[in-house]
């Protein structure tokens, strides 16, 4: 059964976010891991003239994809950080729109030659309903990266997760968490080519990998 998203929830929680994740002197940057300089680079796109980034962010990767002459799109569900996004980065060409992925997905006519995420819509939207509307919006032969945390071993499927600890307004949002083998199942059910689950390795043995998923229409 689906969890039920309160989408104006979810919207202030990552406005929040947005306040502390933004900085005015942030540099363009693309990194799949959490580990600054660790791990593949925007190669696992192809080498594709248009992109999709969901759950955008900060826009550091759509900036430095912009750099070199992609043409690049990014939507987030966050108001504020699209306003700061956009303003910083309009320079280079890229362009971020505001709106919840599942919705905004819906309403787009375009098609892309790749569409990714990082630690993104993909970690905190239904598989089962994002992943179709991914594929309709890739060209033949496009792909389709998604990178985040592993699952907890044991925990799987829809995760509650409240921000900032356990205190104060009770501010969540769900993401979601498979073995790597059920993430390539629910991409070949959404009309995927080909899926491909990983975990890369921390840089420090003992440390949180990250899941890289990639997937071809």
């Amino acid at each position: 059964m689906p969890v039920p998203h309160d989408i104006a929830a979810e919207t202030e929680l990552w406005n929040t976010f947005a306040e502390s994740a933004f900085k005015d002197d942030a540099e363009p940057s693309f990194c799949w891991t959490q580990y600054a300089g660790h791990g593949p680079g925007p190669e696992l796109l192809g080498a594709p003239e248009s992109v999709l980034e969901i759950g955008c962010g900060t826009g550091r990767a759509l900036a430095h994809l912009a750099r070199l002459g992609v043409r690049t799109t990014g939507v987030d569900l966050s108001p504020r950080m699209v306003q700061r996004a956009g303003e910083k980065w309009a320079p280079l060409g890229v362009r971020i729109e505001q709106g919840e992925v599942l919705d905004w997905l819906t309403a787009d006519e375009a098609r892309y030659d790749s569409v990714y995420s990082i630690f993104g819509a993909a970690w905190f939207t239904d598989p089962s309903r994002l992943f179709p509307l991914v594929r309709e919006h890739l060209v033949p032969g496009g792909t389709f990266v998604f990178s985040q945390p592993p699952a907890i071993p044991g925990a799987y499927g829809p995760q509650g997760m409240y921000k900032g600890g356990f205190a104060g307004k009770a501010m969540f949002t769900y993401r979601y968490s498979y073995k790597p083998a059920v993430w390539e199942r629910h991409l070949v059910r959404a009309g995927f080519a080909s899926a491909q689950a990983t975990v890369a390795d921390a840089p420090k043995a003992g440390h949180i990998g990250t899941l890289i998923v990639r997937a071809r229409a």
